[in-house]
């Protein structure tokens, strides 16, 4: 059985644009979650979710593995992109696009 780091890096290598969150795309469980969700569909990106919410381990490790506290997080390439915040601004700026078709 693999490690939850070990699990979160095949996670990251096996998915180009991966967003861990609470909730499902569909029933997003919060609402940087689905603010998130809003921002990456408009933009018509391909992207694979991990609820945290079901995946009680990956919701302990992962901020100690991406030095980031909080939920949502989205990675492109294997990078945390950042959560919410981050991805509102880049938005705002027109740059997320670019960096997640890059």
């Amino acid at each position: 059985m693999l490690h939850v780091k070990d699990k979160i890096k095949q996670q990251l290598k096996n998915n180009k644009t991966i967003i861990y969150m609470k909730g499902t795309p569909e029933k997003p469980l919060c609402g940087y979650s689905a603010q998130s969700i809003y921002i990456l569909n408009l933009l018509d990106i391909k992207y694979t979710y991990i609820n945290i919410l079901e995946e009680i381990e990956i919701r302990k490790e992962l901020p100690l593995y991406s030095n980031w506290p909080t939920f949502p997080q989205l990675y492109y390439k294997e990078e945390l992109i950042g959560g919410t915040d981050i991805m509102c601004e880049l938005y705002k700026q027109n740059k997320l696009k670019n960096i997640l078709t890059k």
